[in-house]
């Protein structure tokens, strides 16, 4: 399916299902809510990288206007629906202060496969427990996606980028399992470290080596 839709680029990675506090303070973005949820529709986020317009991002709906300030500035509450691939930027729109473009949504697996993710879920608490924090999903485990997880397991931008370019959930099962693979024998590693620099300087209860 191809269709316009106006558009809010931000450097910001949203997944489908994804609930997200903006604030709003630019005209052409005021405008832009304003006139989404007057009419009831989305708008999409595409992701900037680098200073640059990428070519994906994700169609979001407006949950809630939580707050319109004396100034105009909105406190707005949106959920990530849909994965785009911009086709085409229309940079100006008749009577708009903000920009459009013509999108398609490519064909993307939605479905959770627990029996793949569950490993991942394992090895994300113990990263959790390395780093010192307490965090919980929002949902029972067997529900959960690839991208419920995604910014919890220390990506950079550009590979969550990478993440929303996949549409196949094993794909994206996988890329996180190759992350986390290299991420946590550091993060073990650093701890190691710490409790030997710790130790420093302590009395040691070793047992000598027999010749």
């Amino acid at each position: 399916m191809t269709n316009f839709i106006p558009i809010f680029p931000l450097s910001l990675i949203v997944y489908p299902d994804e609930v997200v506090n903006l604030h709003i303070f630019e005209p052409r973005y005021k405008q832009l809510i304003t006139t989404c949820y007057a009419d009831s529709k989305p708008f999409g986020i595409p992701a900037v990288l680098q200073n640059k317009l990428t070519d994906f991002g994700t169609l979001v709906e407006i949950k809630e206007i939580v707050q319109i300030h004396d100034n105009g500035n909105m406190d707005i509450v949106v959920k990530g629906t849909s994965v785009f691939k911009i086709l085409e930027v229309i940079n100006e729109l008749p009577d708009k202060l903000y920009s459009g473009a013509i999108v398609n949504y490519p064909a993307n697996e939605m479905q959770p496969m627990y029996a793949y993710l569950k490993p991942i879920l394992q090895q994300i608490r113990d990263l959790f427990h390395l780093l010192k924090v307490e965090k919980q999903f929002k949902k029972p485990d067997e529900t959960l996606l690839s991208y419920d997880v995604a910014h919890h397991v220390g990506l950079n931008q550009e590979q969550e980028l990478s993440l929303l370019g996949f549409y196949k959930e094993l794909e994206r099962i996988e890329f996180l399992r190759r992350h986390l693979a290299q991420v946590l024998p550091l993060l073990q590693s650093m701890d190691e470290l710490k409790e030997k620099i710790k130790l420093n300087g302590h009395f040691k209860t070793l047992k000598g080596f027999n010749l």
